[in-house]
């Protein structure tokens, strides 16, 4: 598309958007400040560079699609592409299962900085910020189902050791890049069927997340983060670190809490909670995600469930407080265009918030007005919004509309077609 042909829609629309009392430049500037953090288990499928095995605890990516990453300098490889095609500068979030430890056999309780030392060096030639998982999955400490609320007491002080060894990588993340790691902890611990016991597991668990977070780290460099969920495959019947017993820790000791699109009922979003839970936590990360029927980790795409987490944190000024980052992985499609997808889409959907003549709705709601709310809610969707996204990527040096799906498919040809 013509550079002169973008700027005159954009000119176009900044004049409708001004109409309502909303200015396009104001809401461009404040997307920039947004950084996602993309999630690296996309490019290969969640298979990481431990050589431990097959996934375990309910975690599974369908499709064989050519072109995995299988090495860390190929994931790089990938990860930067997808980045090269983002408007704005974003994160990269690691799991512990992605060391690099020069082919030597390093256990979940010995991670350490010095593994992810490469990642550290890319991400600062970059000049983008990482972000940290534990990972208690695909462990042979973890294929019974239960981690950190195991009965047996080494096997729940090897994953506390783990925790607090992915705490000290995230703080060396932290002091490397000058920004905060969030470092998530989300286990699958729980039981597939009916569960006598309910009381004990958790107690367990309480005793060590104590544990792991015992040690004390400036938030300046590291924030912990903790996640819950509904279900889970071989944990249908009960989940050990549920959503309410995570609202609680996290309320209690002062953790941000982890909320993930896919982790709920089929039928709530989580755009509600948001609101909710933070009245009483000072931070929270989000997990965007796409789950269809249930925590499937679709890609995530501009529906409205995204759309309404976007307007969710902007009309309650929740940016500043919130660590967004993705969490899906299909393995069905090219790799790299999964994460521009949706890393584009969720890019959309702030934008699309921060586009929103906010203060005429809420003056509409407040004075009782609610004729006038549903119906300015109805003719803003077919506002100009993308000859805005349109300008928005031309000015951040991105290919404009699908000219992005012409450069994957040069890279697939040139670099994945050949793995």
């Amino acid at each position: 598309m013509a550079t002169a042909t973008i700027e005159q829609a954009y000119v176009s629309a900044k004049e409708r958007y001004a109409a309502l009392g909303v200015n396009t430049d104001e809401a461009m500037k404040q997307l920039r400040k947004i950084a996602v953090s993309i999630h690296c288990w996309q490019g290969d499928d969640v298979a990481g560079f431990e050589r431990a095995g097959e996934l375990s605890g309910g975690i599974m990516a369908t499709g064989n699609y050519p072109g995995r990453a299988h090495t860390p300098d190929e994931l790089r490889a990938d990860a930067g592409k997808a980045l090269s095609l983002l408007p704005g500068k974003h994160r990269f979030r690691l799991h512990a299962i992605y060391l690099q430890s020069g082919g030597r056999k390093v256990d979940r309780d010995q991670v350490a900085p010095e593994h992810f030392q490469r990642w550290m060096d890319w991400a600062a030639e970059l000049g983008i910020g990482l972000d940290f998982n534990s990972t208690f999955f695909s462990h042979p400490k973890a294929a019974d189902g239960f981690t950190l609320s195991h009965r047996d007491e080494g096997i729940r002080k090897f994953w506390v050791a783990h925790g607090i060894a992915c705490r000290k990588i995230g703080a060396a993340f932290g002091r490397r890049q000058g920004t905060p790691c969030v470092t998530n902890v989300w286990i699958p611990d729980g039981a597939k069927d009916l569960t006598i016991d309910r009381k004990g597991p958790r107690e367990i668990l309480v005793k060590s997340l104590d544990e792991m977070f015992a040690p004390a780290i400036d938030p300046k460099y590291h924030l912990d983060s903790i996640e819950g969920k509904l279900f889970g495959i071989g944990s249908e019947s009960y989940v050990i670190g549920s959503h309410e017993f995570y609202l609680g820790y996290a309320v209690a000791k002062k953790k941000l809490l982890t909320l993930d699109a896919g982790h709920f009922h089929p039928t709530e979003t989580i755009a509600d909670k948001l609101s909710a839970v933070l009245c009483f936590v000072d931070e929270i990360l989000l997990h965007v995600s796409r789950g269809v029927r249930w925590d499937s980790d679709h890609v995530v795409i501009l529906n409205d469930d995204l759309k309404a987490i976007g307007e969710e944190l902007v009309r309650g000024g929740y940016l500043s407080r919130t660590h967004i980052g993705l969490d899906f992985f299909d393995a069905s499609i090219n790799r790299v265009a999964a994460w521009v997808i949706g890393t584009r889409a969720t890019i959309k959907s702030l934008l699309l918030a921060l586009l929103e003549p906010t203060a005429k709705l809420r003056q509409f709601e407040l004075s009782g007005d609610y004729t006038s709310r549903l119906a300015m809610l109805e003719e803003i969707k077919t506002l100009p919004f993308g000859a805005v996204w349109d300008y928005y990527c031309q000015t951040e040096g991105v290919p404009v509309g699908p000219a992005w799906i012409d450069e994957v498919k040069r890279y697939e040809k040139d670099v994945l077609s050949k793995r």
